[in-house]
Parts: structure tokens; sequence; C-alpha cells
């Protein structure tokens, strides 16, 4: 409505003030001239002439102003309300601009900045007093520098935008920020090439986002991947250990009826140690798996390494251990069997990064990591027990640091192993709620650190495992599904002087511990039984007999449904492979209420 208002006030004003004006100074200035060349003529002839003819001539020229001062004035409000109408577009266009988050700019041909808008201030950290110096080649480094110029000579010589992502830039306090943008060409008048125009936007923030999506995503698949071979492994080391076990088991009884003298004692006892190597692998698979858990105890971090130092330095002579441990360790609560793989495959590391030989430094101490630390650590604060194993090596790379612990990748060569060990040693330090953290630059040799949770409970010194076999006469179940298994350890039950009866699956072995529940003393159970779970197997018998005396027996370490089952109240867990000496300590230890 506006609008419509003003042009038709412009409009009356060109006719009626412009056209009327100028014909009554035509009338005024003709009367006069008249009145002086007719000064008889009265009063009436100087206003509209002396005849008809001189009357419609002054009209006829009077139209004629009207129209002619109508023409110049409706010009002159057209040219004003266009001046007008374009500075309002310049100014909601300039409104625009300042307010909007994404930069613009405009440069010369050269790169010089001749327009820009306060978002652009902002992404680049500088004050508009500061920007209108500058070129836009300063705040970037040489070598964006010299694509940006790349850029602008496409555009220039094609005179099509540029569409630019990922381009980074210096901030004038030297921090570096990403930024994508579009290039156009400006030209004057005569389509040439007078500069550039680019709209710019700050992505920083997206491209962190991103960066931290693809390494939550990179982390995901690296869990995912290892609670495959978590699943995979477990399941091989537990029927891995069914078949030790029985290896084992018929060695123990072998030996149960021979002594030293005999011509085959040192090759049956060659045989134990090699069950002893391959039950050690078996740990090693555990280490990944989620059913390999721990049998944890309170435990002197600086005893574990002392005892696996002197081992490792007995077989190693050309590596020289020095060891610096604090008098004071806090305790930590560890399976020492998996904690013991760890720090051997740390060693082992360290020998091959040390072909010629070299110095292994072996360090503890106490430390308690605080929130901010915390967070650079990926751990919990709190107090942590700190073992630093320090080689003189050959290093390794900062470009492969971050994948040494992945169980697919190796750097050994055919024939000198898996790379499986660092691998096995990260998830066993994990499983127990610490962190391994590396430090290493290439030929300066390589720093590892573990934390591990620190305990307040104190240290039992174990008790040695008697040598002598304990006998006994009672009357045991046996619950397995394994014909290997049941085989040898009926074999063995029997050498101890036990009455055996045989279940193959868990409501075979019910029904016979409800037929025979006075003559039954005790059951030993396997944890994977068909037909039903360990634990239901195990509640059904508690229903029977709230009094019963199980024994938990697997080829897994002690962790998940089987700590279920000893939280219960299963009376022991022995794990395969056993010898025949363990087995009468612990069925002595069950029956007897030890």
């Amino acid at each position: 409505m506006k609008g419509k208002i003003i042009k038709r006030t412009g409009f009356l004003d060109s006719i009626v003030l412009t056209g009327i004006g100028i014909a009554a100074i035509y009338w005024i200035l003709e009367s006069f001239m008249f009145f002086f060349l007719s000064p008889e003529a009265n009063i009436i002839h100087h206003l509209l002439g002396e005849d008809m003819f001189e009357t419609l001539t002054r009209v006829l020229v009077l139209c004629m102003f009207l129209i002619f001062g109508s023409h110049i004035q409706y010009n002159v409000n057209r040219r004003r309300e266009a001046d007008i109408a374009m500075r309002q577009q310049d100014e909601k266009y300039r409104t625009i601009i300042e307010n909007i988050e994404e930069g613009f700019l405009e440069t010369d041909l050269a790169g010089n900045f001749t327009f820009f808008n306060n978002s652009i201030c902002k992404i680049l950290g500088y004050s508009s007093e500061e920007l209108m110096c500058m070129n836009n080649r300063e705040y970037t480094n040489s070598e964006n520098s010299k694509r940006l110029n790349e850029i602008t000579n496409e555009v220039r010589r094609t005179g099509e935008p540029a569409q630019v992502k990922d381009f980074e830039i210096i901030r004038k306090d030297g921090a570096t920020s990403a930024i994508e943008f579009s290039v156009y060409l400006i030209k004057d008048d005569k389509s040439q090439p007078t500069g550039f125009r680019e709209v710019v936007r700050d992505v920083t923030e997206i491209f962190k986002a991103e960066r931290e999506k693809k390494k939550l995503e990179k982390q995901l698949q690296h869990s995912q991947k290892l609670e495959a071979i978590g699943s995979l492994s477990g399941g091989i080391a537990h029927d891995f250990n069914n078949v030790l076990m029985g290896m084992q088991g018929n060695a123990s009884l072998m030996l149960f009826d021979i002594d030293e003298s005999h011509p085959h004692y040192k090759k049956i006892k060659s045989i134990e140690r090699y069950v002893e190597n391959g039950s050690s692998l078996t740990r090693q698979l555990l280490g990944f798996a989620r059913s390999g858990g721990h049998e944890v105890r309170a435990t002197d971090l600086n005893e574990l390494i002392k005892r696996t130092s002197s081992m490792f330095g007995r077989a190693k002579k050309e590596i020289k251990i020095h060891t610096n441990f604090l008098n004071k360790i806090w305790t930590v609560e560890v399976d020492q069997g998996q904690m013991e793989m760890v720090f051997l495959n740390f060693y082992v590391n360290s020998l091959h990064a040390m072909p010629e030989g070299g110095d292994l430094h072996l360090l503890s101490e106490n430390v308690v990591i605080d929130e901010g630390s915390a967070g650079n650590l990926k751990l919990k604060h709190g107090e942590y027990v700190k073992v630093s194993i320090v080689d003189t090596g050959t290093g390794i790379d900062k470009e492969i640091q971050d994948k040494i612990f992945d169980p697919f990748f190796t750097t050994k060569e055919k024939g000198r192993g898996t790379g499986l060990g660092l691998a096995s040693a990260s998830e066993v330090v994990k499983n127990h709620g610490g962190l391994i953290d590396v430090y290493s630059e290439k030929y300066k040799g390589a720093t590892f650190n573990i934390y591990l949770p620190a305990s307040d409970k104190k240290v039992i010194q174990e008790k040695r495992l008697t040598r002598k076999i304990l006998k006994g006469t009672e009357t045991i179940l046996l619950v397995d599904d394994e014909e290997m298994i049941i085989e040898v350890n009926k074999d063995i039950l029997k050498a101890l002087g036990y009455k055996t009866m045989i279940a193959r699956s868990g409501k075979g072995a019910i029904k016979i511990y409800k037929n025979n529940q006075e003559k039954i003393n005790m059951v030993i159970m396997d944890m994977i039984i068909p037909g039903m779970s360990g634990k239901e197997f195990y509640d059904n018998l508690k229903k029977i007999d709230p009094e019963i005396k199980v024994l938990l027996s697997s080829g897994y370490s002690i962790s998940g449904q089987a700590t279920e089952i000893l939280e219960r109240g299963c009376n022991g867990f022995i794990q395969k492979p056993f010898k025949l000496t363990e087995l009468s300590v612990k069925i002595r230890e069950v029956l007897d209420g030890k």
C-alpha cells in the first residue's frame, strides 16, 4: 500500500506543481511582455491576448509546458524512487550478509580483501581493520596457499564456481580450523574478471564430531573383532583343555603305578610338561574370551615380576634385566597365571626388539590417577599400581603404535610368531580393569606402562600344594558328556579308592542322584552339561539336597557362569587339565569341608 501511495503522490506532484508552475511563469512573462509592447491595452488584453488567436496560442503553449514539466518531474520522481529502492535493497542484503553464520568475502584478483562480513572476522580471529590489510594466502600454510592459488586460477580460467571441502586455515591465535567454501568469479560491466567472491563455512566442530564418530566406529569394530575372537578362542580353549585332560589323566595314572627308577618315568614327566605348555597356550586364548576370566587373588606384583623375570633371565642370558621396585607396593587382585603370561609376553616382545642383546628395565610404583589424568588414560580415577617395562630395542614406529594390540596385526616375519602375545596381554589387563600405555620412538627403545587397580586386601601367602596323594572310599557321581574325560576320570577316581557313578546328561544325573542320594557323597560336574545349563543343574541338585557337596570342573577359567555357580554355594572349582594329585587334594577339601 505504501508503494502505491508514493507513486500516486509523485504523479500528482509532476502534473499539478511542475506543469502549472512552468505554465504560470510562462503566462506571467508573456503578459508582462505584452504590457510593455502594448501599454494601451487593458488588463484583460494583458492576460488573455488581444484576440482569439493569441488566446488559443497561449493556451496551446501553456498545455505544452504543462506536459513537458510533468514529464520532467515524473522522470525525476522515478529516479529518486529507484535510488531509494536500491539503497533499501543494499541495506537489506548488507544486513543479511552481516548476520549470517557463514563467512562472506570478496577479494581482488591478487587475493587482497576488498569486502568481508563479521563472520569472517570470527572464523579467522582477526579484527576488520587487520583483515582489510591482508591477503587470503596469509591465514594458511604454504601447501594450502598453493592449493588455494590453483583453485582461484581454475575459477578464473573457466568462469565456473568451485566447491572446496576440508581446507585448513590458521587463526590469529595459531589454532587450526577446518573450513569449506565456494569460490565465484566477479566480473565488471565489460565481463572482465575483477576478483573473487567466497562463501565460507567453519566446519571444525563437524569434522571433530566426524573424527570422533569414526574413532568410535573403529573402537566398536575392534571390540566386535575381539568379541568374535573371544567366543572362538574360548570354545577352542575349552575343547583343547579337554584333550589335554585326557593326556594328563593318563600320564598321571601311569606315574601313579611307577617310581623315578622306572625307565619311562622321565618320558611320562616330559608328557606332563608338554601338557602344561599346552595349558599355558589355552590360558592365552582364554585371555581374549569373556568366558576366560580370572581366578583372582590379592597379589604382590613385585613378587610376581621377580618370579617371571628370573625365569626369563635364566633362559635368555643375552638380555640384562634391571629391577627397581617400590618396597611398599600396593596390593592388586589378579589372576596370577594370566598376569605371568602378560609379563612373559612383554619380555619376549623386548627380546625380539633386541636381537643382539640389550637392557630390560622393570619398575613398579604406586600412582593415583586424578579425574584430569583419568580422561587421558581412559581409566577410572583412583589408586593404581604401575609397572613399567622398558627396553633398549629398535623401538616402534608412531604409525603402527595404535595397532600393536590388534590381534589381526603383526610385524613379525613368517615363522617368528603371530603377534598374538601383546593382543592377549592387552585383553587380560583390560579384563582386570587396567590399561596398557605405550611410548616409543624408532631406534630409541620402547616403554610399556601397565596400570592395575590397587586393592585394600592383604596378600595371603599361597600354601604349597602337597605332593602327597590323598585317597578315600566315598561314592562320587561324575557328570560329563565327553567320553574321553569320563573314562580317564573314572580310572583316576578308582585309583584313588573312590566308587563312581557316571551320568552323561543333566536329566540323567538328577535321576541317578534322586535314586542314590543316600549313597552318593559328592558330585563332580562339568560346567557344560547336555540338556540344561550348569547353573540350572546345580540349582536342581540343591533343591533335592541343600547339603550336597559339588566340585565344579571345566576347561574354561573360573569366571562367568562358573563364578555364578560358586556364588550359589558350589564347594570348589578345578580347571582342566589337572593332575591326579591336584584332584585328590580338591576332593578331600570338598568332602572334609576344608
